[in-house]
């Protein structure tokens, strides 16, 4: 059985804390037998708190830094490598998630890690180059609509570095004229998406994280990884 209550944060060092928060509100409606708190974390005693957690957007590299002043960095770190605690991060979120990532600023950057993956930063160039695209999330559920991508100096996924089948690819985009990118991965406790579902109205994609959260709890929480949930089975391609 899930935890009555359960508390899901969201690291509040940048991006788009409330709107993220919004949605989980909405989305928490789909769990009526569960009580959601959702908390903004600045410090180490706020993650401490919490049972699943959110990485939004922002500036990955800054991102870091703040985090290493606050004395986050590695609570964080304990918290999804230790602790297998279930975690989300959108854009910047999924950088600092990789194990390893590409055009990084000089002197490259501190990550937190576990997906085994390497992201490369800004891959579709500058803010004035952002865009929105319908994703076909078959995670969702069969028969489900596209979901609006929105893409603000996004990264994707360059390559999964682990070669024992733990990395899932969840989502992927085409522009015209390039090749496919990988923009939705999940490896056990773990999830991240290049793009921000927060800054659109549809509360889709935090309706079924907070459903996995609850069942990988009701697991047994801590060594349980984040399940695939609703939808169509095990739709993803492994590596």
């Amino acid at each position: 059985m899930p935890p009555s209550t359960i508390t899901v944060g969201v690291l509040a060092l940048q991006g788009g804390v409330v709107e993220h928060i919004a949605l989980l509100n909405r989305a928490s409606a789909s769990y009526p037998s569960v009580t959601f708190h959702f908390l903004e974390v600045r410090t180490p005693e706020q993650l401490s708190l919490c049972d699943a957690l959110i990485i939004p957007g922002g500036e990955s590299t800054t991102m870091a830094i703040v985090a290493r002043r606050l004395g986050l960095l590695e609570p964080l770190r304990e918290f999804v490598k230790i602790n297998n605690k279930p975690v989300w991060g959108t854009c910047a979120g999924l950088v600092m998630l990789a194990e390893e990532a590409s055009a990084t600023k000089q002197g490259g950057q501190e990550l937190i890690g576990g997906l085994d993956v390497r992201v490369l930063r800004n891959k579709f160039g500058t803010q004035v180059q952002s865009f929105v695209a319908d994703l076909n999330l078959d995670f969702l559920g069969e028969g489900e609509g596209p979901f609006r991508g929105v893409f603000i100096r996004a990264p994707v996924v360059e390559e999964v570095i682990d070669g024992n089948g733990r990395v899932k690819v969840l989502g992927t985009v085409k522009k015209p004229g390039e090749e496919e990118d990988i923009v939705a991965v999940k490896q056990g406790n773990v999830f991240g998406t290049s793009f921000h579902p927060e800054l659109t109205g549809d509360v889709r994609v935090h309706a079924w994280w907070l459903g996995n959260v609850v069942e990988a709890l009701g697991q047994g929480g801590e060594g349980k990884g984040l399940v695939v949930g609703k939808g169509k089975g095990d739709a993803g391609k492994v590596y």
